[in-house]
């Protein structure tokens, strides 16, 4: 009998959680910026996901989407950030040595989140903003708080899915 061998092109773990985080991302309904979050637990377990989007119950088609203007005329009074969905929809309420994959690095707002959770590592794909202020404020916070930064290593530049019962 032939030996058959394993699967050799199958996903890192950080392609796949991070991977996760993108597709959530794809759930965000604003115009410029998509970002989606993975938290994951000690076990490999997904424990939470969110994307970047109004509250719930907030129209979408009411609340504005603008990114210049009076502060009550753009959407970041409104908005949620990827990272505070997903902790807020987390299946479980210890996130205590968790890991969370963003595709963009966290604000200061969303740091604290990420810290007072307990949340020990931040995996993140871009650092697009690191000249902000919100952004230094982030890692002085992440610093202390003793919370791990990694940005994450490309293997793949990407990863098709395919919704055809064929390919399964």
């Amino acid at each position: 009998m032939e030996k058959i061998e394993k699967r050799r092109d199958y996903i890192s773990w950080d392609d796949y959680f991070m991977g996760v985080a993108l597709l959530s991302a794809q759930r965000s309904k604003d115009p410029n910026t998509q970002v989606g979050a993975c938290i994951v637990n000690r076990q490999k377990k997904i424990v939470g996901v969110g994307y970047n989007g109004f509250p719930t119950g907030c129209s979408d088609e009411l609340l504005p989407w603008n990114r210049e203007g009076s502060f009550l005329e753009t959407k970041y009074p409104y908005i949620c950030h990827a990272e505070l969905n997903a902790i807020l929809n987390s299946i479980s309420r210890d996130l205590n040595s968790c890991t969370i994959y963003v595709a963009l690095f966290p604000c200061n707002e969303c740091a604290k989140a990420i810290i007072q959770t307990g949340i020990k590592e931040v995996v993140y794909l871009s650092d697009k903003y690191q000249d902000t202020d919100a952004a230094r404020a982030s890692k002085i916070m992440f610093d202390q708080a003793g919370v791990t930064l990694r940005k994450m290593k490309i293997g793949r530049k990407s990863l098709e899915i395919h919704f055809d019962e064929s390919a399964i």
